[in-house]
């Protein structure tokens, strides 16, 4: 049932041009669009993420998101629950 809410709500979002909902997602691996399913992540932002992973490395905790220029304390917080490394 679950599943079924969340595909509902992916697709109300797709319709009306909104972001869907959050999903955990890797931000060492994450592509362009992946990273955009983050709350708080937009083109610019997920630009900024991959060139913080090319130029210093891999995130080794989720708090390193936190040195990409435009993520302080609360953008973090919101995207904490969904981070993965």
């Amino acid at each position: 049932a679950q599943a079924v809410v969340e595909l509902s709500e992916r697709r109300s979002a797709a319709r009306s041009g909104r972001k869907p909902p959050p999903e955990p997602t890797n931000v060492n691996t994450g592509s362009f669009e992946e990273l955009q399913r983050l709350p708080r992540v937009g083109p610019a932002m997920a630009a900024r993420i991959i060139a913080y992973r090319q130029e210093v490395g891999r995130f080794q905790r989720p708090e390193d998101l936190m040195e990409v220029r435009g993520i302080g304390e609360k953008t973090f917080e919101r995207m904490a629950p969904w981070i993965r490394l």
